[in-house]
């Protein structure tokens, strides 16, 4: 059985992204009839504040210190999130480009799922060891503006959000198996249609070799 997980990085139900990771799912369903599909909805999830609380909750469970009922309450809320992270075999993920970078409710998810001894490791001898490896993402971008395809390469500085990405989900070992990017969404209806039947297609694709 294979599992896929959607991460949902955009709150828009009519969300360009997500309308092409849909497509990826629904083929992902039809090609494997093992298949379990979850959904994490980064803006209906109930993610907890990594503020000052969690830090010193984080720091007295690693640290084997005396952590209170409350702080070891506080970092499994965050450990329980970090599990169902970590059971998919493969990813998609749809991220619209806000600000020239990543949502911020992705980026609160991502903050709280990341934790040591769950899908990352040190030690002082060896340094930094990815603990997902062996599992793979599909990336699927949209943005008003086109920041990186031919013509418009001198913009690509300005776009954040796939470099972040990439270093993310390397630091835990998974593999970006493809970069689906719809852009620019801020065209007329008939380009807009095209780009997405392409981009869909890239998706059904990708579903099938993943």
């Amino acid at each position: 059985m294979s599992r896929l997980l959607h991460i949902q990085g955009s709150p828009n139900p009519a969300s360009t992204s997500r309308e092409i990771a849909e497509a990826f799912v629904a083929r992902y369903r039809a090609v494997r009839a093992d298949a379990q599909v979850e959904v994490a909805d980064v803006w209906q999830l109930a993610l907890p504040e990594f503020d000052a609380d969690m830090i010193a909750a984080k720091f007295a469970v690693l640290r084997s210190q005396q952590a209170t009922h409350d702080q070891r309450r506080h970092w499994a809320r965050a450990v329980a999130l970090a599990e169902a992270f970590n059971r998919a075999d493969h990813y998609v993920i749809n991220l619209p480009m806000w600000n020239l970078g990543l949502p911020y409710r992705l980026k609160h998810y991502i903050d709280v799922v990341t934790l040591p001894g769950q899908n990352w490791a040190w030690q002082r001898d060896t340094g930094y060891r990815p603990l997902l490896s062996g599992k793979r993402a599909v990336l699927v971008y949209s943005s008003a503006s086109d920041y990186g395809s031919e013509g418009h390469s001198a913009q690509g500085h300005l776009d954040t959000q796939k470099a972040a990405m990439r270093a993310w989900l390397g630091f835990l070992g998974i593999k970006v198996a493809q970069e689906i990017v719809i852009a620019p969404t801020l065209t007329d209806p008939t380009s807009l249609a095209a780009l997405k039947q392409a981009r869909r297609a890239q998706a059904e694709a990708a579903a099938e070799r993943i």
